[in-house]
Parts: C-alpha cells; structure tokens; sequence
C-alpha cells in the first residue's frame, strides 16, 4: 500500500513537471523578476504591504488603479482623476499638492493660468514638460480647493510613491508648502523648507513655491528663481545619489 501510494505520488510530481515544462515552452523561457535597487527599493518599502499598489508593475496599469478606484469620499465627487502626466523616464519630478478646477475638469495637472506659470518657470531653467514627470498628493480635487486632509493624504500617498518608484527620478521638486511637508514628514514652513537640498530616500528633494501663490504675490518670484536656479545645478552636475 505504500508503496503504491510513493509511486503515485511520484506519477503526479512528474506529470506536474511536464506541464510546467510545456507551458514554459509555450510562453518562451522564464525570466527571473529583478529584486527593486536602490531609490526604487526604498520608496517602495513605504507603501503598506496590503495596498494593491504595490503589485502593478507600469504607470498605464497605475492610471486605471487610480481611475477607477475610490479610496476616500472626494474620489467618487471627481469630474477626471488627474493622474499626472510627462515623461515615464524623467529624472525631475515635479510633485504638487492637489488638483485645482481646472485640472478636476480636463484631467490633466498644472493647468491654466498656474500651469502656463509653471510652464514658464521650468522653460527658464531649459526644461519642458517633455523632460519631466508632474503629478500631486492627491488625485482628486479637494471641494473648494481646500487643504488635503490627513486621511486623504494617507490613502493617495501609496499611488505617488508608486508612480516614484516606477518612474525612479533622480531629483524631486515640491511645489508648494503642502507638498514639501507632506514628503519631508514634517510641519516645517515654507520659508524653513525652501533654497535647501533635502535627502529624499537618497535623493536629492527641493521645496519652493506653488505657481497659484506665485500668481497671488510676486514678491516670492525671486526666491522661486533661486530655487530653480538650484534644481538646475543639480540636474546639469547630476549630484544625485540612488
């Protein structure tokens, strides 16, 4: 009897074996997963080990997680996600704080009159939005503009780090207070925040101000300039550090 059971069970092993072969056939040689490196590794560890996230493995695959997913009550009030948008390859990204109307109606970030701002901003440091990726904390729009609140910061982060993690830039510029502080993990001003480099999970983060604000007082021009002028140092020299 025990015998025959071994023999059995052996049977089964082998034809379990030939069928795996088969379909290794069938779909071309198996090619191990490369374990995450880097930036791309420790950004990752952020995200919860339950949140779906963390299994999708492009920015398309991203877009419809996001797209179709509600996390918190402002998602199901959205007119479009606004995902984000530019360069899957970028070596800056750009990370802004929430969408505004404009973007909660075309879909698409930084838009009107604060996108032609920032358009002009990075256009002045030689870059365009070809050359980066944009994208925000949250992707949906706050009723009335208003602040993200912290648990609607906790559940859109993961997406973010994601799109981080798969997009691996080797500079982060925060536009804005929120943004900075939300990244930094502290309540910092803006004022403590900006005209620094700041390690980001070992690369190299910067904080200035929101384009909206830049409109509201042109005072914070100047040090805006400066700002960007630093973020272009470091792109041209390539100090960073994955």
């Amino acid at each position: 009897m025990h015998r025959d059971f071994c023999v059995t069970m052996v049977e089964q092993l082998q034809g379990l074996r030939n069928c795996l072969y088969a379909e290794a056939e069938m779909h071309g040689p198996l090619v191990p997963v490369e374990p995450l490196k880097g930036f791309a590794r420790r950004i990752t560890d952020l995200i919860p080990m339950e949140n779906p996230v963390r299994a999708l493995s492009s920015l398309e695959d991203l877009r419809h997680y996001v797209e179709n997913a509600t996390l918190v009550p402002i998602d199901a009030a959205r007119t479009k996600a606004v995902f984000g948008e530019g360069n899957a390859r970028a070596r800056i990204m750009l990370v802004g704080e929430a969408p505004g109307a404009d973007e909660d109606r075309l879909g698409r970030p930084f838009v009107g009159r604060a996108g032609k701002l920032l358009d002009k901003m990075i256009a002045a440091i030689s870059l365009s939005r070809e050359d980066l990726f944009i994208a925000n904390i949250l992707k949906s729009r706050p009723p009335g503009n208003r602040n993200p609140t912290p648990q609607e910061i906790a559940a859109h982060l993961p997406v973010l780090y994601k799109q981080m993690a798969l997009i691996q830039p080797e500079f982060i510029l925060c536009l804005g207070k929120v943004a900075g502080q939300t990244l930094l993990n502290t309540l910092g001003t803006l004022g403590s925040l900006r005209g620094k480099v700041h390690d980001y999970h070992g690369i190299p983060l910067l904080v200035t101000y929101h384009p909206a604000a830049l409109l509201r007082n042109q005072r914070w021009k100047r040090p805006a300039w400066e700002d960007l002028q630093l973020l272009q140092k470091l792109y041209r020299t390539g100090l960073a550090h994955q």
